[in-house]
Formats: C-alpha cells, sequence, structure tokens
C-alpha cells in the first residue's frame, strides 16, 4: 500500500500534465454520490476503463489498492467520520497517466430534538400585536441540507433554509416566525418541521422530525376594552385592608382597594384578601371572554 502510494505521488510531481480528474478520466465510481446515516455500513466501487498499473482508494479510515484487478472497493461497516473524503486514484501505463475521482459522500443525522416557543412572551397573547416564535434544532447535519418550515393547523406559512452553511457536522441552528394574530387564530397550533432534504440518493419521502405543536390563545381588543368592576368590601374591626392577584401573574394590585376598576383586564381570575391582625378571607373572581356570535372568542 505504502509503495503505491509513494509512486502516485511522485508521478504527480514529475508528471503534472499527465494528470487529470473529472471529466474525461478513466475512473467510474458506483455509485457517484452516495448518503448514508451516521453510523450505517457503506460501500463503493471504483472501476478503471483501461489498463492500470495502480488503483486505490486514498481515506483516513479505509484505505485500500490493487495492482491486478480493473476494480477496487471501499467499504466501510459503520460511518462516524464527519470529515472523511474519499478519493478513487489510478496510475496507468499510458497518457494520461494519472487519474482521481473524489467520492461525493453525505453523511447525514436527524434532529435530536425539534422545540418551538414564545420569545420574550408569557400567556394569551391579543389580537393586531406583534409577537415572536422561536424553533430551535439540535444536533442536525449537514445543515446545508435542512429546511424548516413552519405551519398553522395544516398550512406551511414560512419555510428557512441553510444553504448557504456548509457543517458536514452536526450543529445548532434556530428560526424565527413574525406573527400578528387575530381573533380567528385564537386555538390554532403552531408547529416547525426539520426536512432534511438529501436528493434523489437519499431517504424518500425526505426525513423529518416535528416539534410539538404549540397552542395559541388569543384574546380580542373588543373583549378588553370594557369597564369592569370588582366589588371585594369586607367589614371587621380592625378596619381591614385589600390586595388583589390575577391567574395572569400580574404583581399585587395594592391594597386598601376593595374595588377593582379597569378597562383592561384579562379574562381569567382574579383573587381579592382582606384581612386584618384577626383574620383573613379571600374571594375569587373569575372574568369570562365576551362571546359574540360563532366567530367571537
Amino acid at each position: 500500500m505504502n509503495g503505491a502510494l509513494l509512486f502516485r505521488h511522485h508521478s504527480l510531481q514529475s508528471c503534472q500534465a499527465c494528470s487529470m480528474s473529472g471529466e474525461g478520466c478513466s475512473l467510474i465510481l458506483k455509485p457517484s454520490r452516495v448518503v448514508v446515516g451516521f453510523g450505517e455500513p457503506v460501500s463503493i466501487t471504483c472501476e478503471a476503463t483501461r489498463p492500470v498499473r495502480v488503483l486505490g482508494w486514498e481515506s483516513a479510515i479505509s484505505a485500500a489498492h490493487t495492482q491486478q484487478d480493473l476494480s477496487v472497493q471501499w467499504k466501510v461497516d459503520s460511518l462516524i467520520d464527519w470529515i472523511e473524503e474519499p478519493i478513487c486514484y489510478g496510475v496507468f501505463f499510458t497518457a494520461p497517466r494519472q487519474c482521481e475521482e473524489k467520492l461525493n459522500l453525505v453523511l447525514y443525522k436527524t434532529p435530536d430534538s425539534v422545540s418551538i416557543k414564545p420569545v420574550n412572551h408569557t400567556g394569551p397573547m391579543v389580537e393586531g400585536k406583534e409577537y415572536q416564535l422561536l424553533c430551535e434544532v439540535q444536533n442536525i447535519a449537514p445543515v446545508q441540507y435542512l429546511v424548516l418550515r413552519w405551519y398553522r393547523g395544516q398550512m406551511e406559512v414560512y419555510n428557512h433554509s441553510f444553504s448557504d452553511l456548509t457543517s458536514s457536522s452536526p450543529v445548532q441552528v434556530s428560526s424565527i416566525l413574525v406573527i400578528t394574530p387575530t381573533k380567528v387564530e385564537n386555538g390554532a397550533q403552531y408547529r416547525c418541521v426539520a426536512e432534511l432534504e438529501l436528493g434523489p440518493e437519499g431517504p424518500q419521502p425526505p426525513l423529518t422530525v416535528t416539534s410539538e405543536p404549540l397552542n395559541a390563545s388569543v384574546y380580542c381588543k373588543s373583549q378588553i376594552g370594557s369597564e369592569i368592576s370588582l366589588n371585594c368590601t369586607a367589614t371587621g374591626n380592625p378596619t381591614p385592608v385589600y390586595s388583589w392577584q390575577s391567574s395572569h401573574h400580574m404583581q399585587e394590585r395594592g391594597e386598601d382597594e376593595a374595588v377593582l376598576i379597569s378597562s383592561s383586564l384579562l379574562p381569567g381570575t382574579y383573587t381579592c384578601t382582606a384581612s386584618n391582625t384577626l383574620e383573613k378571607k379571600s374571594k375569587q373572581f373569575i372574568v369570562k371572554a365576551k362571546t359574540k356570535g360563532r366567530g367571537a372568542l
């Protein structure tokens, strides 16, 4: 093996004009493009179309050569090397004396996880306001074949490709979807789908991994525009003091307010606590969304 490689490199140095690759090369790879999953076996045959002195594979993990046959095989039982670039070479008796073909090898891995979440927001969304949804993909390769598809229900609303990236090993990537929800989107499900489009040699249909759905809860402005009065008046000696809390994780509304009046209360649960040095009691109010026909929220 070492003698064949030394002979090949010596010939390249002494006869650069006799070396060629690509179109017109006397070597044929079968198949010429290979798509293989991480850890899976792979086997490729290199054939010479004319008498050859040495025929072989240059490879970091599975080199091979022959001085007798017109074909030589590159074989790996479990491919786990992300930077492997096997090259078939031939040293011939007649010009061109040198010839080589690089294998188009794609080693892929589906993501460990695909997740979706709102950016800097918790709880229900308000119609007409802009929000961002974040999709994160963990450990996928090669990223240049990845397309992230955003869905609302069954309809694709956006897709994000990463063809400008060139990493061959697994990486983490993300995509942001900007939405301005309307009241008809209340209850809609958003999903992010990671799709590896590896070409005709890859799995068909393309491999996909889907996030858990994100259920949108949308309040319309007409629901939160009318004034609401919540009365929590209590009697006692000493005189009670009051505090308010809500299911929207708001801070306490303040003390010594028996009646809460607001035009911006979102539907949900509000709890008033009246207390003095002897006793503490709480009262719960439930603010419901106003409905108006089938399309209202």
